[in-house]
């Protein structure tokens, strides 16, 4: 059976189960954003130079938090939606330490890629896209994450970078006009702000990677695409 990815639907997808677990998602997003948007803050203005080490531990963040609601987008697919925070937490336990050993390899080549006139990190960003789903849920060892992702976006690449893409611009305007106000308040605020706006705006990068991660394994497998809206409870 034929199986398409919709960028546009795969994005709705990611709205829907955001706004329906918002409960749940911003109080696990502070847990892991909180500390890692002060640090990568302050590094950035200490030096511009420190900010590819800024983008290493923003996306070794990213794909801890991934790891941590991937399971919580697969209830919501079988219709659950009674996550707690300490579900979350407790769901990458058993691979906390491969997850952060995933995270920062990749973000570590991928910050290299984004040195290498960007096109290279872009690569690297799509196909590891769904790294972190599949160290939680499949689980493969030492950092075979990293060739499952590429397995499963393969042929679907740019179906996945347009989803990628259409994230970080909507995200990164928001972020921006948002982190602009604080910054007009003074340096305090403008802190404050950015952590703020990281919790608020870090669920939705990880949930498209969980969905994207269920949509492509769905595309292998030949299951029928399964971004419909969510049901009413």
């Amino acid at each position: 059976m034929d199986h398409t990815l919709s960028v546009g639907a795969i994005i709705r997808r990611t709205f829907d189960i955001y706004f329906d677990q918002a409960p749940v998602l911003l109080p696990a997003a502070a847990v892991v954003f909180v500390f890692t948007g002060i640090l990568t803050t302050l590094l950035i203005g200490a030096a511009p130079a420190l900010g590819l080490l800024a983008l290493v531990i923003a996306l070794a963040a990213t794909t801890l938090f991934t790891g941590m609601i991937v399971e919580l987008v697969a209830d919501v697919r079988d219709g659950r939606r009674d996550a707690t925070v300490g579900q979350l937490l407790r769901a990458v336990r058993p691979v906390f330490g491969k997850l952060i050993l995933v995270g920062v390899v990749a973000g570590v080549g991928i910050a290299i890629g984004f040195l290498l006139i960007i096109v290279p990190g872009l690569i690297l960003l799509t196909i590891w896209s769904v790294a972190a789903p599949v160290v939680v849920l499949e689980s493969p060892p030492g950092l075979q994450a990293l060739g499952r992702s590429r397995e499963l976006v393969r042929g679907h690449g740019w179906q996945v970078f347009g989803v990628i893409a259409a994230m970080v611009i909507g995200v990164g305007i928001l972020a921006a006009v948002l982190e602009g106000l604080g910054n007009s308040l003074g340096t305090g605020a403008g802190l404050v702000v950015t952590v703020v706006v990281q919790i608020l705006t870090a669920p939705l990068s990880a949930l498209a990677a969980s969905v994207l991660y269920f949509e492509l394994r769905d595309a292998a497998a030949g299951a029928p695409a399964q971004t419909a809206a969510l049901p009413t409870p």
